[in-house]
């Protein structure tokens, strides 16, 4: 094929697909005033994801550079990590400022409480409780009024220092979390155009009975709500329903309920669903939401065989996932309030071991990049397995499944 019809017919599919791709509605603060519709933003592209976008071209396979283009263009969150005060306040204010010029909302995720991730593939974080605070509150300046969503702390109380035995006796560290995160709420959240979600894991993680008491104690009510599924690989489906069961233990909590009465993931659906009728009754206004992560969703979770690997790892890079359904507000579900590409796709978990003593993952045979570097193998397998499908039918470029619905949310707050 011609380089010149390759590169119009490459324009052709990469556009069609963009178009499908388009941001979804998200909530917005506005004095009271019913949500406007607005889209959500598109950050910059990781640059080694042009890179290997070059490369398919160069190879000739114009179909799957579409795809891959399509991915990394689609809306998706900035994350906020391992930075000063003054920095972070200026990556806000940019990302915010760039954001309102378009019309549209930026997703940001803020992952740099003191512990992160009890020193393992995403160590770091601020120095001290203090740091941290300064840190959030430097956040907050750079939001200012311009509207934005938050997702707080991903690991944040699922991982608590107390988990990993990282804590003293007294559990000061444990209590030093609880304290950040709910400082962060209170300083983010009451923000005119902001609403924060508090991490919860993912449904293979926390019982519905162990990660409310977290989310009380990390101040959810004073929030628009919590996030399931980030960085993870499960379902939407699995992590829509277990948002629904934390959201309604969190209504009965409420209420002087006792967090383990609550139906949990094993009970039959038609009984919980019986059980939140009659203990979490109410307007989903006055219920904790929640937004998903399905950013690499698609094919739900990994399942390792047994006795292959030491530790599995199902969490860290694993083989044959691909990507979920597309940013959207068009759930159908008042409580869940967007499907969200939290995690940015085709960016690794980390070094990936499953037990060995490395370098190489043994699952893949390689390297895998470090947590937060372009992963450039996972990356295809996202496109080529994604569900709904990314890639282009044809020369038509047209993508199955996505989503361009104008739904707007609730106010947040």
């Amino acid at each position: 094929m011609p380089d010149r019809v390759r590169s119009v017919r490459l324009l052709i599919l990469a556009a069609a697909a963009l178009a499908l791709l388009a941001a979804a509605l998200l909530p917005v603060k506005a004095d009271g005033a019913p949500p406007d519709p607005v889209h959500l933003h598109a950050p910059a592209p990781n640059p080694a994801a042009l890179t290997q976008h070059r490369e398919l071209l160069a190879r000739g396979d114009v179909r799957t550079a579409a795809g891959l283009l399509a991915m990394v263009r689609a809306p998706h969150a900035v994350w906020l990590v391992d930075s000063t005060p003054a920095e972070v306040e200026r990556a806000a204010r940019t990302t915010v400022e760039t954001a309102a010029r378009e019309g549209t909302v930026p997703l940001l995720v803020l992952y740099n409480a003191p512990g992160r991730d009890c020193a393992q593939y995403s160590a770091g974080g601020a120095s001290t409780d203090a740091a941290y605070t300064a840190w959030t509150d430097a956040v907050a300046r750079g939001i200012g009024t311009h509207r934005a969503l938050v997702v707080l702390e991903p690991d944040g109380i699922a991982l608590l220092p107390s988990d990993c035995g990282q804590d003293d006796s007294a559990g000061t560290r444990t209590a030093a979390r609880y304290t950040a995160v709910r400082h962060a709420v209170d300083t983010l959240e009451p923000l005119a155009g902001t609403a924060v979600y508090i991490d919860a894991g993912h449904p293979g993680w926390h019982t519905v009975e162990t990660v409310v008491p977290r989310l009380v104690k990390a101040g959810v009510d004073r929030a628009t709500g919590f996030s399931v599924n980030v960085s993870h690989y499960h379902s939407d489906a699995d992590s829509s329903w277990y948002g629904t069961l934390v959201s309604g233990c969190l209504a009965h909590v409420a209420r002087a309920g006792d967090p383990a009465d609550c139906p949990e993931r094993s009970l039959p659906r038609a009984d919980a669903r019986a059980w939140l009728t009659t203990h979490a009754a109410g307007p989903a206004a006055d219920r904790a939401h929640f937004v998903t992560d399905t950013s690499r969703a698609g094919r739900g979770p990994w399942i390792p065989k047994a006795g292959v690997h030491a530790d599995p790892q199902e969490w860290c890079n694993p083989p044959g996932r691909g990507l979920g359904p597309r940013p959207t507000a068009a759930t159908g579900d008042p409580l869940h309030d967007a499907k969200l590409w939290i995690k940015t796709p085709g960016e690794s978990d980390g070094h990936c071991l499953r037990g060995t003593a490395g370098p190489k993952d043994p699952e893949r045979g390689t390297v895998d990049p470090k947590a937060g570097d372009w992963f450039p193998a996972q990356a295809l397998e996202l496109v080529r397995l994604a569900l709904p499908p990314i890639l282009p039918r044809a020369a038509a470029g047209q993508v199955r499944g996505t989503e361009n619905r104008d739904v707007p949310l609730r106010a947040a707050g």
